[in-house]
């Protein structure tokens, strides 16, 4: 199962942030959410995004991927000053402080400096620590733009028209939407960039890589070792090492306790699954040894992270 897959087969987006955005005239957001990634689709007008000393000028039709934490600015021009910022937890002020969440807000999920603007977007932000969305846009750059005519026109207004409905099941009917869209531009931006991309994206298009990344995403509770990845490939453990290294940019052993984390760390969300059955389906013979590698990987216990990212859902 390649990651991609994974990311439609698994929860994703939980009550994730969504509006419609419309601004006119002069106008400047400073994004400090620190939100592990962040969707726009310009619908209308055109605006500026700009991350890290790059800017990229959107336009109707484009859909762009922004990675966090790190703040961006998003404006009719890059020098534009700052009218609002946005802060963790989606609170918005004006550059001094000001609560802009009245002032801002125009009918359902409808939110900008005015009711009718020519520069439209659609922004969905996920806000939590998705990591298997981590792990799916780990190849991408900081912000990685899809121009228009590559992501369905059609499925953004369908994202636009249950963003501002107030019918029954509109939150998680959003929550799925963005995710598809996600997948659709992660699609779009790798199918552009064929030679830019990187670790997972870069190894599936080496043989020798592809065939050991299905085997972790497809069967992540087997207990694999060099040799036995090696053995099903029919290749040495030295070739499999030095391919995975050079494609993938890390060991395989490595990349696969990192991406049976992510799994554990998603499947915490599902109260149902308690440490023991997480730790047998992520290939640890025991809750002890689980806990112990996923203390490494993240500073807390199983149950620590799952009270601090879930309990609150």
């Amino acid at each position: 199962m390649d990651p991609l897959t994974h990311l439609l087969d698994g929860p994703r987006a939980r009550r994730a942030f969504t509006l419609r955005v419309v601004m006119s005239g002069s106008w400047s957001i400073d994004v400090q959410d620190k939100a592990p990634l962040t969707v726009v689709a310009m619908m209308t007008g055109h605006a500026w995004l700009t991350a890290d000393g790059d800017s990229h000028r959107l336009s109707p039709g484009d859909v762009v991927l922004v990675r966090g934490p790190n703040p961006y600015t998003i404006g009719d021009d890059p020098l534009s000053a700052t009218d609002a910022i946005i802060h963790p937890g989606q609170i918005c002020t004006s550059a001094s402080g000001q609560d802009l969440i009245l002032e801002m807000s125009h009918g359902i999920r409808s939110w900008g400096n005015a009711t009718q603007g020519k520069n439209t977007m659609l922004v969905g932000t996920y806000e939590s620590d998705t990591e298997v969305t981590a792990a799916v846009t780990q190849g991408l750059p900081r912000v990685a733009v899809v121009p228009a005519g590559h992501v369905s026109v059609e499925l953004v207004k369908l994202l636009e028209r249950e963003i501002t409905t107030d019918a029954p099941g509109q939150g998680s009917a959003a929550d799925r939407l963005l995710d598809v869209l996600l997948v659709h531009t992660v699609r779009a931006w790798v199918q552009l960039h064929p030679d830019a991309e990187q670790g997972w994206l870069a190894g599936s298009t080496d043989p020798v890589s592809a065939g050991a990344l299905e085997l972790f995403h497809s069967r992540p509770e087997s207990g694999w070792t060099l040799a036995s990845v090696a053995q099903s490939l029919n290749i040495s453990r030295a070739t499999l090492a030095s391919r995975f290294r050079s494609s993938v940019g890390g060991p395989p052993m490595s990349y696969l306790t990192n991406w049976r984390m992510l799994l554990a760390s998603e499947m915490l969300a599902d109260a149902q699954m308690t440490t023991a059955k997480i730790a047998k389906a992520v290939g640890y013979a025991s809750p002890f040894a689980f806990s112990t590698a996923f203390k490494r990987r993240y500073g807390v216990s199983p149950t620590g992270y799952r009270t601090h990212n879930y309990r609150a859902n």
